[in-house]
């Protein structure tokens, strides 16, 4: 692979491109569903609390213009799972949900103890 030797302030820099997949919170709990098997769209909203079937739709279709996920029917039945691409994605999730885990508590505490002071 060859490495960028740009600066991620401009425009064109991979590195924005990357920030925009995994700043869409459904995109990302979309790529960690799909990172354990692949799954049909109901299974898939089953799955993620909170995520309409419009914006799923949504979803799905963002990821899949990426190439991080394929769309397969088949029987009857349509399932998405991840390309090789997309599975290039799931480190770096489970990295950010590891902080989350390990830091969200303070981050909220944060929030709560600055929340006060505005009072």
């Amino acid at each position: 692979m060859r490495e960028y030797s740009g600066s991620v302030f401009l425009a064109d820099c991979p590195a924005r491109l990357a920030i925009e997949i995994i700043a869409d919170k459904w995109a990302v709990a979309v790529l960690f569903a799909l990172s354990r098997e692949p799954c049909r769209h109901g299974q898939l909203v089953d799955l993620i609390g909170g995520i309409s079937r419009k914006v799923l739709t949504q979803t799905l279709r963002r990821l899949q213009g990426y190439g991080l996920i394929d769309r397969h029917a088949g029987t009857g039945k349509v399932e998405y799972a991840l390309t090789d691409l997309g599975r290039t994605l799931v480190k770096p999730i489970a990295v950010l949900t590891q902080w989350a885990h390990e830091h969200g508590a303070a981050v909220l505490e944060f929030q709560e103890s600055q929340a006060g002071r505005s009072h």
